[in-house]
């Protein structure tokens, strides 16, 4: 296939994954933006095969099979509740080819045309160099988000005297070894910007806590996009150069809205330091002799239908318990009574911003219905009744009066200025974020203890 050709295949299948990006921005237009990224994928493999440079059709069929069979398996076994740690998996192999790809190019130039060993082209070692950074830096920090959000090492903040120093020192010895890496062409520094960038990244995510790994996985995604930008200047590849900007730029506008909504700073991220100024850790207060009021389904339902109006307040705890379907049916039979429902979203409610927006998709609740936190906290003081099922975090009103919490600052659902709180939880554990939240023993809340999806079925019978 002539260039001339391949060119205008690869532009598009760059449009097509910049359509995929446009449908994605809403749950109504997912479905189709998901077919665009698939339509522009395919193109963009069978260009690749089709062009005069493979020397393998056979490897690559067989690294397709595989991964292909690796990736449909994941897909059907996957739940949404592990989606958050899927996608910090998924990084780290973006990151892991990145580094890769370096490697093969400063091994063989010539294969990639861009001069040969020990007499590579200047602009092609600056693209290699930093592409060969960020994407280590993209694999072991994705490795850890990894880790952490899959409850294999504690999602607490690793700190240690001098850590952001040392962050610093580690973050300027890697732009002079990038410079003398250009200069020189040593493979000894090549060799040291692997490790360097290996450890950096480790030390970038490690002291970050539970509650702000959702903008950490965001802020990686978005290194995994700039690290594939950089290979594809390497490569000399329109189509990874493209689609790299796409996923780097998407991803930094996402972390910086997401920061915007928890209101943290966008440099505390880059630099490895969110969450965590003073030295913060994720503390709470014991219960201790306080109690709570509990209840139980026929309670709540009890409640619920002599209500005029309720906000739904989803969270992960529904995620987990696949309970949006009841939930539906819950507040079906509340609006055929007349109470007028709505449900809030928080900007990161489930660990992943648009979880619970794709939840309440999957089980038809109307987009009408659903509002963001900005939209919607300023009618829960003139509503009934707030019914969270399963939110903890993004509800706790510790994020606004404890200046010792590691949420403090951030914004929450105002949950607590409804008439009555009916509060879905299986226990009194704290969220994710190692947080108690104080809302359990507010007066005007009720604890309705059980999983959620049990939960709501039995507030669905009693309404019945």
């Amino acid at each position: 296939m002539g260039e001339s050709y391949s060119a205008f295949l690869y532009l598009i299948a760059s449009i097509c994954f910049i359509m995929a990006l446009r449908g994605l921005s809403s749950p109504e237009t997912a479905r189709n933006g998901n077919y665009f990224g698939i339509a522009g994928m395919v193109i963009a493999v069978l260009t690749t095969l089709a062009t005069p440079h493979v020397v393998s059709f056979w490897l690559i069929i067989v690294g397709l099979v595989i991964g292909g069979a690796i990736g449909t398996y994941i897909a059907r076994q996957i739940q949404m509740t592990a989606l958050p740690q899927l996608v910090a998996a998924f990084h780290s192999l973006v990151g892991l080819s990145a580094v890769c790809v370096a490697c093969a190019a400063f091994t063989a130039p010539e294969a990639y045309g861009i001069g040969v060993k020990g007499n590579i082209h200047g602009e092609s070692l600056v693209e290699m160099g930093l592409g060969l950074t960020i994407g280590a830096i993209t694999f072991t920090g994705s490795i850890v988000a990894f880790a952490k959000l899959q409850g294999l090492v504690s999602g607490a903040p690793l700190t240690f005297p001098g850590q952001h120093p040392l962050n610093a020192v580690l973050g300027a010895a890697l732009i002079v070894l990038i410079v003398l890496f250009v200069m020189t062409e040593s493979p000894a520094i090549f060799a040291l910007l692997v490790l360097l960038s290996l450890a950096f990244g480790f030390l970038l995510i490690v002291p970050i806590g539970g509650a702000d790994m959702p903008v950490v996985i965001s802020m990686l995604n978005s290194y995994s996009g700039w690290a594939a930008a950089g290979i594809g200047f390497t490569l000399s590849n329109s189509l990874l150069i493209i689609t790299g900007a796409l996923v780097g730029s998407s991803g930094a506008i996402l972390s910086y809205v997401m920061c915007k909504g928890m209101n943290r700073s966008i440099f505390n991220v880059i630099l490895g330091g969110f969450g965590t100024e003073g030295g913060a850790a994720a503390v709470g207060h014991g219960a201790g002799d306080r109690m709570v009021k509990s209840g139980s389904a026929e309670d709540a339902a009890f409640i619920l239908k002599n209500a005029g109006s309720v906000i739904i307040v989803p969270g992960y705890g529904m995620a987990v318990a696949q309970a949006q379907h009841s939930l539906k049916a819950m507040t079906d039979l509340l609006k055929k009574d007349g109470v007028k429902v709505a449900y809030a979203i928080h900007p990161v409610a489930g660990r992943m911003p648009g979880h619970m927006n794709v939840l309440l998709a999957e089980a038809n609740v109307p987009y009408d219905e659903v509002q963001e936190l900005d939209e919607i906290n300023r009618n829960f003081a003139s509503t009934d009744v707030a019914f969270v099922i399963g939110a903890n975090d993004v509800t706790n009103p510790a994020a606004k009066t404890d200046p010792a919490s590691p949420i403090y600052g951030m914004p929450i659902l105002d949950v607590e200025h409804a008439k009555t709180v009916l509060f879905v939880k299986r226990s009194m554990a704290s969220g994710y974020a190692g947080v108690e939240n104080e809302l359990f023993f507010h007066d005007n809340t009720m604890m309705l203890f059980g999983d959620a999806k049990k939960m709501c079925d039995e507030i669905v019978k009693d309404l019945e």
